[in-house]
């Protein structure tokens, strides 16, 4: 479905690849104005690039890093004005493993990206959407958010805190007119699937790759919470394979 988001700046993080490529392409196709971010500036350009519109913009972007955050913030206000819309996708699946083995600074800097870069997003594009009295975040969550699966404890720690910042922005700032989403995509054929077949450990690395969802799909419902009419869904984790989510977002029932 064509969400009409002609009026809409979006950043969107972790570009360069996967879903957050996918969003980006669609966002854009819908008429928004898209920043595509990802940690390696080429990524984020070869995407940039795939893009058949001048409302584009690539940037570089480590979300690891606040600096580079509002950097990242500073040009998209440059190039297009404020950001509306900030789809934090950058996250990371490593280290996998059981906790005992891990290297801690890894699993520091897992919770770092995936964790603590969503909240330096949000906080870098906030103020200038409480001015405008308007504005949406969707945060990518996961099932793994609600529940521990072995080899993942720095994902599922980041995915949970993640889950308690989205219901903190739509707290703290749903009255002055910020829409904050936690989406979790389901299981997408995307790099970070190669990564968790890799490992063998869990059910999720034994799932056929068959069984995968396209990286469209998640792709459009991102855009629906990009646009006026996922109002309803705000402050909600939000899982893609609720029937009647998918309803709203234009999406294929699921197999009976």
């Amino acid at each position: 479905m064509a969400w009409d988001l002609a009026a809409e700046i979006v950043i969107v993080t972790g570009a360069g690849r996967g879903i957050g490529a996918a969003a980006a392409r669609l966002l854009a196709a819908c008429g928004a104005k898209v920043v595509v971010s990802a940690r390696r500036l080429e990524d984020a350009e070869a995407v940039a690039s795939s893009i058949p519109s001048a409302q584009v913009l690539a940037v570089g972007c480590d979300v690891s890093r606040s600096e580079d955050v509002a950097r990242l913030v500073l040009e998209t206000g440059h190039r297009f004005g404020p950001a509306t819309a900030l789809v934090n996708n950058a996250g990371v699946v490593a280290p996998i493993g059981r906790l005992d083995t891990l290297d801690p600074e890894a699993f520091a800097a897992s919770i770092r990206t995936t964790l603590v870069g969503a909240a330096f997003a949000a906080r870098a594009v906030l103020p200038a959407m409480v001015e405008a009295g308007r504005g949406r975040i969707v945060n990518l969550s996961s099932g793994a958010a609600h529940r521990p699966l072995e080899g993942w404890s720095a994902y599922c720690a980041a995915k949970a805190g993640l889950a308690m910042l989205t219901r903190s922005i739509a707290l703290e700032y749903g009255d002055l007119g910020i829409k904050a989403f936690g989406f979790a995509p389901g299981v997408v054929d995307t790099g970070m699937q190669a990564e968790i077949r890799a490992s063998g450990l869990n059910p999720v690395s034994r799932l056929p790759r068959a069984s995968l969802a396209p990286v469209e799909e998640p792709a459009e419902a991102i855009a629906f919470l990009c646009s006026a009419a996922s109002d309803d869904y705000a402050g909600q984790e939000i899982d893609i394979r609720t029937d009647g989510f998918r309803t709203a977002a234009g999406l294929p029932a699921l197999p009976a």
